[in-house]
């Protein structure tokens, strides 16, 4: 009897331990979303004008009265690379401005896309002043910015395509 009961106290004990870390680290994971969320632009969202790297206007003025997201990466940040082909997906067929953030001049930014075979609507950001704008502490982020140009969702750090996606969906509802 006393060696089952030995038996079952280290592995209640290993239970135990595995969830205190589990939530351990799901707080560590709260501060940091916090930190790096905390200076979000929110209200209206920033217009962003100018021409986009493939040479066609962009005025998100003009697009008041439809849902859009503003997706803001880097070609150095491997988070990002996660989120590519989401990207991508959504930008066929939803208004999407991206905005590559230090990454190297028009070219560089070309060449980096071109390889990858996407045709996003991109403001090159090479000094990082554009995004700013948005304070945001590190790629990704994504803004939604609903009908009225007010800025409803926003997240910094790997956000699935799905997730944004229904982010989308809602700001049209609204």
């Amino acid at each position: 009897m006393r060696e089952e009961q030995s038996d079952i106290k280290p592995t209640r004990s290993r239970g135990r331990q595995i969830a205190i870390n589990l939530l351990a680290l799901v707080l560590v994971l709260l501060v940091v979303r916090w930190y790096s969320q905390q200076d979000l632009v929110s209200g209206p969202a920033p217009v962003l004008t100018g021409i986009s790297l493939d040479q066609r206007p962009v005025d998100t003025q003009l697009w008041h009265g439809e849902p859009y997201m503003i997706h803001i990466w880097a070609t150095w940040c491997g988070i990002c690379r996660f989120e590519e082909d989401g990207i991508n997906s959504i930008s066929q067929g939803n208004r999407v401005v991206t905005i590559a953030m230090q990454s190297g001049d028009d070219q560089e930014v070309n060449a980096y896309l071109a390889q990858r075979g996407y045709n996003w609507l991109v403001l090159n950001d090479p000094d990082g002043s554009l995004s700013r704008r948005f304070g945001i502490r590190g790629v990704p982020a994504s803004f939604i910015v609903g009908h009225d140009g007010e800025i409803l969702f926003s997240e910094v750090g790997y956000t699935s395509s799905w997730g944004l996606r229904l982010r989308l969906w809602l700001a049209g509802l609204w």
